[in-house]
């Protein structure tokens, strides 16, 4: 966060029906959450600048665009060093089929991806062609997604301290 704010009932309310629908124009927030259209909008600009509210995207189908295939990967390095890290994320930035990456812990692996392909020949392109390339990486453990069971991007706000 860019500076501290203490989030009120007003603010919690705002981020939970931003959470629900992104697309909700001032006018149907403020009267969603029981303010005015004004302080409304500047309680919205406040979380976007303290840096809560951290960005606003679309979310797709990704079966409309193609992506049939999803594959959580277990990423094992060679050494435990910064630069052998920092080398490996920044290359795994640079691939759009990466939609997620974490440097994980209590595993036998030292980092987690998900991974979008139209198919299985996709993956093999990534897999053999890219990930397995990057200097350090040991092994690969990779398992694929068959369902989703939840499908969320909102964060659990019952935590946030009034």
């Amino acid at each position: 966060m860019k500076k501290n704010i203490t989030l009120d009932r007003f603010d919690l309310k705002i981020l939970h029906a931003l959470q629900d629908n992104g697309e909700l124009s001032n006018q149907d927030l403020a009267e969603q959450v029981g303010l005015t259209a004004a302080p409304c909008s500047r309680r919205v600009k406040a979380l976007e600048e303290s840096g809560v509210i951290r960005d606003r995207v679309v979310r797709l189908n990704e079966r409309s665009v193609g992506l049939n295939l999803f594959v959580i990967l277990h990423i094992s390095m060679d050494k435990h060093i910064p630069e052998r890290f920092e080398a490996f994320e920044r290359t795994i930035q640079t691939l759009p089929e990466v939609m997620e990456c974490y440097l994980i812990t209590g595993h036998d692996a030292d980092y987690q991806l998900k991974v979008a392909v139209p198919d299985m020949d996709r993956y093999q392109d990534i897999l053999l062609g890219k990930i397995t390339r990057i200097q350090g990486v040991t092994g690969v453990k990779s398992s694929f997604i068959m369902r989703k069971v939840v499908d969320s991007t909102a964060v659990p706000l019952k935590y946030s301290a009034l």
